[in-house]
């Protein structure tokens, strides 16, 4: 911990006030991450987040974009205040917000309102009126993310690409029928999502983009594991009503393409050795889950309702 918490320490007195600091002024805890080093720096006078990225992450992730697109999302009123931030080596720090539970599936559960703060703060996400820098395009990142692979030594799943061509109806029917592009966090993971009990705030914006905002909605539902009641909810903090069939068929379809992208990012991060959890089990478990989706009858009936309006 001692190597962590010099370079912490080091890259934390770049934000204003904490040039002086030294590893023995704070407490210095390591929280989550899949892909970077999330440390809560306490100095008894503040509380802070000092985020170092993982190794190799810079092939997939512009961090000047991320870096703005936190600072717009503060605007918004859905996250944390950046205090400092270098776009060159994307290391940042940000005011920690205090109180909260960091979210999880079983959280999603048992906590009376979650889904539907979730769904209200994506709404006041997307409707800010903020713009982010960067164009998030499922189709285009899913070509990306194969050039990736292509330089690893790594295999697809068995059917990948027969599942890719399958998705080309999908691909039109979002295209007759387009939603405007709001400012979206393309990467709602639970842990993404700190509870106060009050409000939802969102962090970690490696990921964000002006996208179609259902994708938000129809991802999270994927990561939060939510059941029918749960989604419902969820929706209704979202559009307070529920929604109309071309809204909910484009959250189904957000929920297959979302397993269907991470199933490649998975693959990256286990062909570069990423230690954080078993990425082939995580890859292959989401492609099975996409793959049961989109073979389920009434997924056509959902396309259809998309690409009718």
């Amino acid at each position: 911990m001692t190597e962590h918490a010099n370079k912490v320490v080091s890259v934390l007195r770049n934000a204003p006030g904490f040039k002086n600091l030294g590893v023995g002024d704070c407490t210095i805890t390591r929280l989550g991450g899949l892909t970077n080093l999330v440390h809560l720096v306490d100095t008894g006078h503040e509380r802070v987040i000092v985020r170092i990225p993982g190794e190799g992450t810079e092939e997939y992730i512009d961090r000047a974009v991320e870096i703005t697109n936190a600072k717009a999302a503060w605007r918004a009123g859905v996250s944390a205040e950046v205090l400092w931030a270098d776009s060159a080596t994307g290391d940042m720090v940000t005011r920690a917000i205090d109180d909260i539970t960091t979210m999880t599936p079983g959280f999603f559960a048992s906590r009376d309102g979650a889904a539907l703060r979730a769904g209200q703060a994506l709404a006041k996400l997307h409707n800010s009126g903020e713009r982010f820098e960067f164009r998030f395009e499922l189709f285009a990142m899913i070509d990306d993310y194969l050039k990736v692979l292509s330089t690893r030594d790594v295999t697809l799943p068995e059917g990948y690409h027969d599942i890719v061509d399958a998705a080309d109806p999908v691909k039109q029917a979002l295209a007759a029928n387009p939603l405007p592009l709001a400012p979206c966090h393309c990467d709602p993971l639970c842990e993404n999502f700190l509870d106060d009990g009050n409000i939802m705030w969102i962090v970690d914006w490696e990921y964000s983009g002006m996208n179609d905002p259902l994708w938000d909605v129809g991802d999270l539902s994927v990561e939060a594991e939510m059941n029918a009641q749960q989604e419902a909810e969820l929706l209704q903090g979202y559009f307070g009503r529920a929604p109309t069939g071309s809204e909910m068929g484009r959250v189904v379809i957000y929920k297959a393409m979302c397993d269907l992208l991470w199933t490649l990012w998975g693959l990256i991060q286990h062909a570069d050795d990423n230690p954080a959890e078993d990425f082939w089990a995580y890859a292959t478990t989401r492609f099975d889950r996409c793959k049961a989706l989109m073979r389920d009858p009434d997924f056509d009936r959902h396309v259809a309702a998309v690409k009718a309006g």
